[in-house]
């Protein structure tokens, strides 16, 4: 029997459609699931495309040398119980490959503890949903960069494909692969929350109703905006609930559920000394969001203020789109700062410029921007910040005041911005020549005695603050 060239161990949805993908880009492909019930309802809907094993033995037995086996399972344990399943198996050079959410920490911890046995173990990102497996995802590669080289034809071939190539590179050593797509999931979730605050303003600042909003957002997608998330927000206002005629998102309860990633951003970012308030702005409103209970309760105890707003509805449409512009850029800012940030400390020398072209097709950030963001690291691999870019700088010069104006109406209204207001406080507080930590210091010195430096002598001081 002819030996396939790819396994994929998991077939639920994710994990079908990658095999599917990759049987349609001419690749031979196994699959195994541990459900007996799942493997048997995919082998009967992918006959003579998918070789469905029924048993792990017969999997792992049916597969080229050195294996290349996909795992496509929760992240967490179950990674682990795979793992472990599937070693006694293997013989040396084998590659596993770990497509799910799972924590670089993880993916690194795996990967030593199996180089022990001679077997690489590789963490992949995998963005784009269950369309983009199909037909093309966005795949963010990382681990043993020898390894990759087996990997790399079938990988390369089944991503999504843009004028500048393949959505799908090599990233470096480790984690470097599953960090990429955690900061990825980062970015993901400050622009879905710079959505619904646009949304949110527009609905509750200016009074402009759901299909009103679509339009809105109609226009912004047809320019430079033009990205994933704004086109799935256009299709999810649109939509009607069949049974009550109301627009279905007005009846979508307002508790938003996570996975982790954007967390796992947000500690890490600080463990690095990396900003990033926009996307932890992010996370803390999706958590405060699962308080319903609770905000029910303090909504009639909690009085806000009785403005409403009074200006130009037109010209301040106009300003929220230029709030939202600016707080995008932001959240590609603070996470390719992570990304380089990380690079350094981690030692995954990652190229940015290559980053962002992986995100440009397939995955649930491509944008337009995505071009401007790799043209300025491509120019200047050790930018910084994507704000002090010429591009983006004269951009933010230029339209700040609008983001000022939004955040000042929305907190005059009531109505909560944080991902816009970290945004802006983000922004005039990188721009500042002199922060007030010199006081925070002076205070840590005279409770701590932690020292201070001095702006007009070198060393370090200690001062007896109250004698």
């Amino acid at each position: 029997m002819a030996r396939q060239h790819l396994g994929i161990v998991g077939l639920g949805v994710m994990g079908k459609n990658l095999a599917l993908n990759a049987a349609s880009k001419s690749f031979t492909v196994a699959g195994f699931d541990a459900n007996p019930e799942k493997a048997r309802q995919v082998a009967a809907e992918t006959v003579g495309k998918i070789l469905v094993a029924d048993s792990l033995t017969e999997f792992v037995d049916s597969l080229e040398r050195p294996r290349r086996i996909w795992m496509m399972v929760p992240a967490g344990k179950a990674v682990d119980a795979v793992v472990a399943d599937l070693k006694p198996h293997l013989t040396k050079d084998d590659i596993m490959l770990d497509g799910g959410n799972s924590y670089y920490k993880d993916t690194e911890r795996r990967a030593r503890e199996l180089a022990a046995a001679g077997l690489h173990f590789f963490g992949m990102g995998v963005s784009g949903g269950e369309d983009g497996a199909l037909h093309g995802p966005s795949l963010m590669p990382g681990g043993h960069e020898e390894s990759y080289r087996h990997l790399e034809p079938v990988l390369t071939k089944m991503a999504a494909q843009t004028a500048d190539g393949a959505c799908c590179t090599y990233l470096g050593p480790g984690g470097a692969g599953h960090y990429v797509k955690m900061v990825h999931n980062g970015i993901e979730y400050g622009i879905m929350q710079t959505l619904c605050e646009a949304y949110d303003i527009l609905r509750n600042v200016v009074g402009l109703s759901g299909p009103e909003i679509r339009d809105v957002f109609a226009e912004w997608n047809s320019g430079g905006l033009n990205s994933f998330l704004l086109e799935i927000s256009i299709v999810v206002l649109g939509k009607i609930d069949p049974e009550t005629k109301k627009p279905l998102v007005d009846l979508v309860l307002d508790t938003a559920g996570q996975k982790g990633t954007g967390k796992w951003t947000a500690q890490d970012a600080m463990d690095l000394g990396v900003p990033v308030p926009t996307l932890t702005a992010a996370v803390i409103a999706r958590i405060i969001s699962g308080a319903k209970q609770e905000r029910v309760v303090a909504s009639e105890i909690l009085h806000g203020p009785s403005r409403k707003f009074a200006g130009d509805r037109k010209e301040f449409i106009a300003k929220v789109r230029e709030a939202f512009t600016i707080t995008v850029i932001a959240c590609y800012a603070q996470g390719f700062d992570q990304l380089r940030g990380a690079s350094q400390e981690y030692k995954y020398s990652l190229k940015l410029d290559e980053v962002a072209r992986i995100w440009e097709g397939g995955c649930i950030i491509r944008a337009r921007l995505l071009d401007p963001i790799r043209a300025a690291f491509k120019t200047k691999p050790d930018l910084k910040n994507l704000m002090i870019d010429p591009h983006f700088s004269q951009l933010l010069n230029n339209t700040c005041d609008s983001l000022r104006e939004v955040v000042q109406v929305a907190n005059d209204v009531g109505t909560p911005c944080p991902a816009f207001s970290n945004t802006l406080a983000f922004i005039d507080s990188y721009r500042q020549k002199r922060l007030p930590a010199n006081l925070l210091q002076a205070q840590r010195d005279y409770f701590g005695a932690h020292t201070y430096r001095r702006i007009d002598k070198e060393g370090t001081f200690h001062t007896e603050w109250d004698k």
